[in-house]
């Protein structure tokens, strides 16, 4: 059993800080809230196409337990819980959470939203049909123990999907460089380019694990259209990967 080890307390206290701001689409959160759906195109197709679902139906997701890991202030677990979904989102940081509930219960959501970890959550016996690590596994301190730990958390054929930013030199001049210090889209520091992960790496991280790479995509930005797209081959920072646990 995977221990709580892989928590980096400096990058809670990093979304602690943040936590009020959410919901607001011009604050510190602004980057995700343009991404989001791009992430969510991703997201909903994947999970159609795993377990058979036809998205033209009322609730097509119902009967699905999902598990939004690193959940924030609840941007993609409400897409999911008004898909039919039931969700759980689970956040280290303590301040998100009642920030997170409140916007569910506004929106009349029924979410279960939990300050704990994901390696708090595996010690139970709670399993999912689907993981959502989302820009998340860049921030923790031990990403090779965490994906074996979203490993467990997985019914058998559950489906992990995976996001976060590659590192090379454009990476690290497009969201440090870029969008920290130049935009100002994000607080200085909200990134560290050190704990960017390569596709290889993660792909690693995720058979070693014991997980079935399915696909991956990059999530690339148009400057001058102003928004997201998927793409097929453009993997240099952002992106995004599928994976199944075996039946």
């Amino acid at each position: 059993m995977a221990t709580q080890h892989s928590v980096d307390p400096q990058e809670v206290a990093k979304f602690e800080a943040m936590a009020a701001e959410w919901w607001d689409t011009e604050g510190k959160f602004k980057p995700l809230h343009m991404l989001n759906p791009c992430r969510l195109d991703y997201i909903v197709s994947q999970i159609a196409a795993e377990y058979g679902r036809d998205l033209t139906t009322h609730e097509p997701f119902k009967g699905l337990h999902i598990l939004d890991i690193g959940c924030g202030g609840g941007l993609l677990s409400e897409p999911m819980a008004r898909l039919g979904a039931t969700v759980v989102g689970a956040d280290a940081a303590a301040g998100n959470i009642p920030v997170a509930q409140v916007h569910a219960k506004q929106s009349g959501l029924d979410i279960d939203y939990r300050h704990i970890t994901a390696e708090e959550i595996a010690q139970g016996s709670e399993r999912f049909d689907v993981i959502l690590n989302m820009e998340v596994i860049e921030h923790v301190a031990d990403p090779t123990a965490f994906v074996v730990t979203c490993k467990e958390l997985l019914k058998p054929s559950g489906l992990l999907l995976c996001s976060t930013i590659n590192r090379n030199p454009k990476s690290y001049l497009v969201t440090i460089i870029g969008a920290e210090h130049i935009m100002r889209w994000l607080p200085k520091g909200t990134h560290e380019w050190n704990k960017f992960i390569t596709p290889d790496e993660l792909f690693a991280m995720i058979e070693a694990a014991g997980l079935t790479p399915v696909d991956r995509k990059g999530f690339v930005f148009n400057p001058i259209k102003w928004s997201w797209s998927l793409s097929d081959r453009d993997l240099s920072v952002n992106y995004v990967t599928a994976s199944v646990k075996p039946a």
